[in-house]
């Protein structure tokens, strides 16, 4: 499935992947964060968030998340030239990601509601997915 140089050969490939999942993602969480901070997270974890998010952790959490998407899941749907992949790995991979905070908070944190738990993976299944599978299309159409 991956090769020796997913990177290495497709420099270019990788870089358009990644811009195009943080331009995605930038959107879509975007989009969800100013609905969802209102109406889901304050009501239910409202008490163990600061007033002010971390810049700096969240751009790093971005950075990183979205160099493992197009490392785990564009490159090889660039590869395979099937974008329906990128949504569905990436889909998987968001499930997981999103499901290892949140059922790891559920697990420890007093407090921590089901609901985020529940609503919170099912959106980090979405915004992966539709970040990878739109990413995975523009990138098809730029090289």
């Amino acid at each position: 499935m991956f090769s020796s140089n997913i990177i290495g050969a497709n420099v270019k490939h990788f870089t358009y992947g990644l811009i195009a999942v943080l331009i995605g993602m930038g959107i879509l969480d975007g989009a969800w964060l100013s609905f969802a901070v209102s109406r889901l997270y304050r009501p239910g974890i409202g008490h163990l968030m600061s007033e002010r998010p971390n810049a700096w952790a969240a751009l790093a959490f971005y950075l990183l998340y979205a160099a493992g998407v197009s490392y785990l899941v564009v490159q090889p749907a660039l590869a395979a030239r099937l974008p329906g992949e990128a949504f569905l790995r990436g889909g998987v991979l968001g499930l997981i990601a999103y499901g290892t905070y949140d059922l790891t908070s559920l697990a420890v944190l007093r407090g921590w509601p089901l609901s985020v738990t529940v609503i919170d993976m099912v959106w980090g299944m979405i915004l992966t997915g539709v970040s990878a599978g739109i990413a995975t299309l523009v990138v098809l159409r730029l090289v």
